[in-house]
């Protein structure tokens, strides 16, 4: 089989992404996993005017304007309408220049030269310069900083202007991934009177917001991507219930929906007037647990759980086979320095009580807090998993929580939880933002000297070689010893009107296009 019929067997649903990549492998092609591979899109030319109305999972009366604490789906969408970034990610997966006209690396990747575009202009009226950039980093990294980014932007040691365009930052050690950190959705640039009133210089101004219901935002006539956006608006209703997202789409009421249920997506499809598309990234469900809190402070307790989740069974019920297993790492297959030499882990209760014995813990009770909030299905997989450790000899009380707070009330609160991650386009990135020792966003507390060494020595490594050895051995000791249970790996689905005009190229870095269906997308 030719790499093209590999491609058209998997936008058929004919062969897995693992698949894709082991064949593809054996061909000798070097190629990504294609994330883009979307049916049914409409291709027609872009139609200028009318109002997007999109229909969100991913919201909470917490949320607020502030980027550095936006933790789910609509305030990040919010924030790539409003403002723009020093870099972004294109659709095809390369870094390119927003705010930034160019970037240089120098002195072992601890330092670097950003220049500035030209000429832009804030909501207000101001016109951006290096003073605007340095005061929305130090956002991050002030000594009261409560950003989500604190832990990866503290890598910066300084920050200096020269002149009004040029900004100079050097970091503590060389990270030769730096530039990929910019292009995070909590580092956009907002004038340095502050982020509260929701200024930027994103493609629209915000008109209302109600955090955890709606939305409202307006065309900025004086954008400095020429021609963007399409739409003279967009507003965002909050909408937590799959079912209700996908009924909200069919009867018209709005045009497009992120987080459409695996297990009813093809009924969706069915509809008139709309389709489903899907999208392959790094996105994955997580269930970790505190490793500082009894009894998951035992490595054996954190083994055995990981080993009593039947995986296939969660991928077939809870994805409806839209994704793939999960492998115990916030990594995915297509990424660079994926560890290929680790088994897959597999189901095995047996295994899993006789751990649990060693440690004179048969019988294990412990509790999963899980609501929707989480990912949609996260109820339903906390309970399939309990039913699953059964066979261990271990009893998981599933407490149901409330959707409303989740993030700020029950993840990283509670010992053991359902969680989400969009995952993140570099390995340094991904173990840094959720498994660095002391990070605003570790949700497991998982220490380990070695880890938190090999962290630090691979950011600042330039040698790909070096590089892979360090992440491959990071992905073994996470995978021996993490405090996280990752099953599965979830495409993104979102429903769209048959009224809206999708690009060429499909962004996988985050759903609905990079979260920048807004600015990318128009009627046909």
């Amino acid at each position: 089989m030719k790499i093209h019929e590999l491609k058209k067997a998997f936008e058929l649903g004919k062969i897995s992404r693992r698949d894709f990549l082991q064949r593809s492998a054996a061909l000798g092609a070097v190629v990504a996993a294609p994330g883009s591979l979307i049916s049914g899109v409409a291709r027609a030319e872009p139609k200028r005017g009318g109002v997007l109305r999109l229909g969100m999972g991913g919201g909470s009366t917490t949320d607020s304007l502030d980027p550095g604490t936006h933790p789910d789906s609509i305030p990040i969408n919010l924030e790539h309408q409003l403002r723009s970034y020093l870099i972004e990610i294109a659709p095809t997966g390369e870094l390119v220049g927003e705010l930034a006209e160019s970037w240089e690396v120098k002195a072992g990747a601890a330092e670097w030269i950003v220049e500035l575009r030209k000429g832009v202009e804030f909501h207000n009226g101001k016109t951006l310069t290096s003073a605007d950039v340095i005061h929305s980093i130090q956002h991050h990294i002030r000594a009261d900083s409560t950003s989500a980014v604190a832990g990866q932007m503290g890598q910066i040691a300084d920050m200096e202007a020269d002149g009004d365009h040029v900004v100079k930052i050097t970091l503590k050690n060389g990270n030769a991934d730096f530039a990929w950190l910019l292009t995070d959705y909590h580092v956009s640039v907002f004038p340095t009177e502050g982020w509260e009133t929701g200024v930027g210089s994103g493609p629209f101004k915000l008109v209302s917001y109600e955090p955890g219901v709606r939305a409202e935002v307006e065309r900025n006539p004086n954008y400095f991507k020429e021609g963007l956006p399409y739409f003279d608006g967009v507003e965002i209703t909050a909408i937590s219930d799959a079912a209700a997202r996908d009924n909200a789409l069919k009867t018209g009421q709005v045009d497009a929906t992120n987080r459409v249920s695996q297990r009813t997506a093809h009924l969706l499809d069915l509809a008139q007037g709309v389709s489903v598309q899907k999208i392959v990234g790094t996105k994955h469900y997580t269930v970790p647990m505190l490793a500082n809190v009894p009894p998951f402070d035992n490595v054996k307790v954190r083994q055995a759980l990981r080993l009593a989740v039947d995986r296939e069974a969660l991928l077939k019920t809870i994805l409806g086979g839209h994704g793939e297993v999960g492998n115990d790492l916030p990594i995915g297959l297509n990424q660079e320095f994926y560890n290929t030499e680790l088994p897959q882990r597999e189901y095995d209760p047996d295994q899993a009580a006789f751990m649990l014995k060693e440690v004179g813990m048969e019988g294990l009770a412990v509790e999963l807090s899980a609501a929707d909030a989480a990912f949609d299905g996260a109820v339903d997989a906390a309970v399939l998993y309990a039913e699953h450790a059964k066979a261990a000899g271990i009893n998981i009380n599933v407490i149901r929580e409330s959707n409303d707070g989740y993030w700020s009330n029950v993840w990283q609160q509670k010992p053991w939880s359902m969680c989400y991650w969009s995952g993140r386009p570099t390995q340094d990135w991904m173990w840094t933002i959720a498994y660095e020792s002391g990070g605003a966003w570790n949700d497991n507390n998982w220490e380990n000297a070695s880890f938190q060494q090999l962290l630090k020595d691979a950011r600042v490594e330039v040698d790909p070689a070096k590089r892979k050895d360090m992440y491959w051995e990071m992905q073994r000791l996470h995978w021996e010893e993490g405090a996280v249970v990752v099953p599965l790996f979830a495409a993104d689905l979102m429903g769209v009107s048959d009224k809206i005009a999708l690009p060429e190229d499909i962004a996988v870095n985050w759903e609905l296009d990079g979260h920048r269906c807004a600015e990318r997308w128009s009627f046909a």
